[in-house]
């Protein structure tokens, strides 16, 4: 392929991976004007796990269906799926669409991530790839930062409808880029399909979905049948996966410590962090009556924390245990999450950007070192399954966390506002569109949304501390012994030692 053609599918790969990367990040700000203009502050959280559930449930099959079908139609389709999404949710008139429209955006972006990666590797050779992992990951910080900055801008400046629309035409032109540069390599007739397990990933979108409903409202009287339904599904998932060939979930790699472990560490991790990051901005527009664009640079701190301590804890692996740096990673996380859980209408704002930096800390030397080490502990023909599972864990951890949080934060405030005599369904459009209404008003709406923010932080803290306790349980060793060892179980020979028989 020319080199003319590679820069071309290269910058159009990078604009694709910005786009799903802060699609995650932009909303987050923008969300507490959302909710003060469509209501339903008790489906605040559904907006980001709708979007969580479909992207992360969809992945595997994008990666499959590529196989057989060729990357580029398969990228176009996700990519006309993401936009056909995003252009809907900017044109939600109730929270009910927009939960609705964030589902149809995530299932095209699960297809965004892996296929940028999946070209990445037909494109460029294992050397070019680790000469370019420092331009996509750059990439990937950037979206992070600008994210929820862009987002609060965008709210404050035009309308929170445009934190969707401007997806639009960047989309069109990546879309545009690769298929009119990236050329398929032709696939071999003689090779045997793979299977594509839909039954288990229906199953696990199911399953999660009917767990997270049930979870809504303990107190109703469908949610203990809807509770024993999901783990009916689950059970069937089980069941799915043990005699899948290619299974969405595999159930055998569970056996390995050091998976379980890190998966464990994935799912707590994640729902303390996502939870950080989906429900400050609440915290900081609603309760400390900031912008938009504040409450979007309040996430910096964590965000430029995850992204530096990644690079250094993985230069730190080369010498150190991988089993002391996700510790001390988990326990940044712990002593970062401890402060919000008290976090009220008076909370100095550096102790808050303080905390959040010490959180993202926490994940970028705990993440990076857990991967590495599944990485050089499993058989190489799982290290692809074994890799996005991981990344499953955090964003399944993530989609339960907020989900949670949400419950938590929508039954606190509701039962703060009544108890004042308030109507609890016009709480946020009082607080965040018309600060001009009375200040004792001001004041309670302020301090039930607070409350209800603690609320959620106390989750995150626990799910923190027993994120800290799972990584304790990891099997202890240094790299290089992990990867030492698995090429003496697969006998692999190195050249020298080949060469000196």
């Amino acid at each position: 392929m020319s080199t003319q053609r590679t820069i071309l599918i290269t910058a159009g790969l990078m604009l694709s991976l910005f786009l799903a990367s802060m699609e995650s990040t932009v909303v987050s700000t923008g969300m507490p004007t959302i909710v003060s203009q469509l209501g339903g502050l008790e489906s605040y959280s559904w907006v980001f796990t709708a979007f969580m559930l479909a992207s992360t449930t969809t992945v595997p099959l994008y990666g499959k269906l590529s196989d057989l079908f060729g990357r580029r139609p398969v990228f176009v389709a996700a990519m006309a799926i993401f936009l056909t999404g995003s252009a809907l949710c900017g044109l939600a008139a109730t929270m009910p669409q927009l939960i609705a429209f964030r589902t149809i955006q995530g299932i095209g972006a699960g297809g965004l991530l892996p296929l940028v990666f999946i070209i990445i590797g037909d494109l460029f050779s294992l050397e070019q790839r680790a000469r370019l992992q420092g331009l996509f990951s750059g990439v990937w910080g950037i979206s992070s930062i600008a994210g929820p900055l862009l987002g609060g801008f965008i709210v404050d400046q035009a309308s929170w409808r445009w934190i969707f629309w401007i997806n639009i035409i960047p989309g069109l032109a990546a879309t545009a880029i690769v298929w009119f540069a990236w050329i398929d390599r032709p696939r071999a007739h003689n090779v045997p399909p793979r299977s594509i397990d839909y039954a288990g990933a229906l199953l696990l979108t199911a399953g999660a979905v009917t767990l997270l409903m049930s979870l809504t409202d303990l107190g109703a009287s469908w949610a203990l049948p809807t509770l024993a339904g999901a783990l009916a599904l689950f059970g069937a998932l089980v069941w799915v996966e043990r005699r899948a060939s290619d299974p969405v979930l595999p159930i055998g790699l569970f056996r390995d410590r050091m998976f379980l472990v890190a998966c464990g560490h994935g799912i707590l991790a994640g729902c303390a962090v996502f939870g950080g990051a989906t429900f400050v901005p609440l915290y900081v527009q609603g309760v400390l009556g900031t912008s938009a664009t504040e409450a979007g640079a309040a996430l910096m701190p964590m965000l430029l924390a995850w992204v530096f301590s990644s690079i250094l804890g993985t230069r730190l692996l080369l010498w150190a245990g991988y089993h002391t740096i996700a510790l001390a990673g988990m326990a940044a996380l712990v002593i970062g999450a401890f402060p919000l859980m008290f976090l009220d209408t008076q909370t100095n704002r550096l102790l808050l950007l303080i905390s959040l930096g010490l959180m993202g800390f926490g994940m970028g030397f705990s993440i990076p070192a857990f991967l590495i080490a599944v990485q050089s502990t499993v058989e190489r023909s799982k290290l692809g399954t074994a890799t996005s599972t991981l990344q499953f864990s955090r964003s399944i951890g993530g989609a339960f966390g907020i989900g949670i949080m949400g419950v938590i934060l929508s039954a606190t405030v509701v039962t703060n506002l009544v108890a004042a005599g308030l109507d609890a369904s016009t709480s946020l459009n009082n607080l965040i569109d018309s600060p001009g209404s009375a200040p004792v008003v001001q004041a309670t709406l302020r301090d039930a949304l607070s409350a209800g923010i603690r609320g959620v932080f106390v989750v995150g803290f626990i799910a923190s501390v027993l994120g800290l306790l799972v990584t304790l349980l990891a099997p202890r060793g240094q790299i290089a012994q992990m990867s030492a060892e698995r090429e003496r179980r697969e006998g692999v020979v190195h050249p020298a030692a080949e060469h000196g028989r």
